[in-house]
């Protein structure tokens, strides 16, 4: 099961809801995922499609407990690759379509004409608790949540650009920072960090999901960090190694041309020193020499034998 499945499963075992909650969670379910369709009789019905069963029995559930709507729900093959099962709940003329449409407001009702409605009415979401379950619906209508192993990534899917800039809005509202671009026919709503991610999930009530991307998140940042440790590890022993092959072939040069006795006594000691203990750090070679000389003061002696090797050097072109 993916992680946007297992997050919508356990939204849904989220049931303890007011009317006024059932009516925002059904209402953001409904413009996601539903459907309007008019038959040859002129009647009309509206299917609410979905790949998750648990989705289809709340649908069901909030129909028939808080709007006493009797709906029907089938099962066909999906014709996706993945072939997996869709859930069909409809919902027809006999059951009152037009009058869960309008109180969901999918439709609204102009001079004696029904036309959808691409808004979010305040009515709808006219306080923290049903701004809650209208975005906790639209995550199960059109939502979906990346693996948080792989990247961080949460969007919701809508069709219409007037609705997706007011769902951001309202997602808005709790600290977080939605965005919405176009994608073909499609407008989506997304958050890409992985801290508000966590914010919404906490939003819409998904708090078993929210613990195991915030454990996610921190083994993540762990193996970030420790991988930052290392990689800064070896290229501070690349350099020093570096540093050391060059100050040896600098010593090694001097003591072929003119011979290290000719260095003044407190670089001849360091460069034997260093020619004898060729993996030392700087600070092991200072506490060698006596009286010991500080890491400064030895790699202040290396550099002046590496200026004279450079000279010789020039000389010797």
């Amino acid at each position: 099961m993916s992680f946007s499945a297992k997050v919508k499963n356990e939204v849904c075992r989220y049931t303890k809801l007011s009317k006024e909650e059932a009516l925002a969670e059904l209402s953001a379910i409904m413009r996601a995922s539903g459907t309007l369709t008019f038959g040859s009789n002129r009647k009309i019905s509206f299917k609410i499609t979905t790949e998750n069963p648990a989705i289809a029995r709340v649908v069901f559930k909030l129909l028939k407990e808080y709007f006493n709507i009797h709906a029907k729900i089938m099962m066909k093959r999906s014709n996706s690759f993945k072939k997996n099962n869709l859930y069909i709940v409809v919902i027809t003329e006999d059951s009152d379509v037009k009058g869960i449409l309008t109180r969901t407001e999918v439709l609204i009702e102009e001079d004696g004409m029904l036309s959808l409605n691409y808004g979010i009415s305040d009515e709808i979401i006219s306080d923290d608790s049903t701004k809650r379950a209208y975005i906790r619906g639209a995550f199960l209508g059109g939502g979906s949540i990346s693996n948080p192993e792989k990247t961080y990534h949460l969007e919701f899917v809508t069709h219409n650009e007037e609705y997706a800039k007011k769902l951001s809005d309202t997602i808005n509202v709790y600290g977080l920072n939605s965005k919405v671009i176009q994608r073909k026919s499609s407008y989506i709503i997304y958050i890409k960090e992985g801290e508000q991610i966590i914010d919404l999930l906490n939003v819409i009530g998904a708090h078993t999901s929210l613990l195991e991307l915030e454990n996610v998140r921190i083994m993540k940042e762990m193996r970030n960090n420790v991988n930052r440790l290392v990689n800064c590890e070896t290229a501070n022993l690349s350099k020093t190694v570096n540093a050391a092959v060059r100050q040896i072939e600098s010593i090694k040069l001097i003591q072929r041309e003119v011979g290290l006795q000719r260095l003044a006594k407190n670089l001849r000691e360091i460069a034997e020193v260093r020619l004898k203990y060729p993996d030392e750090s700087l600070k092991e070679l200072g506490e060698m020499l006596t009286p010991p000389v500080g890491k400064s003061g030895v790699n202040h002696r290396l550099r002046r034998i590496e200026k004279i090797a450079e000279e010789l050097r020039k000389e010797g072109k």
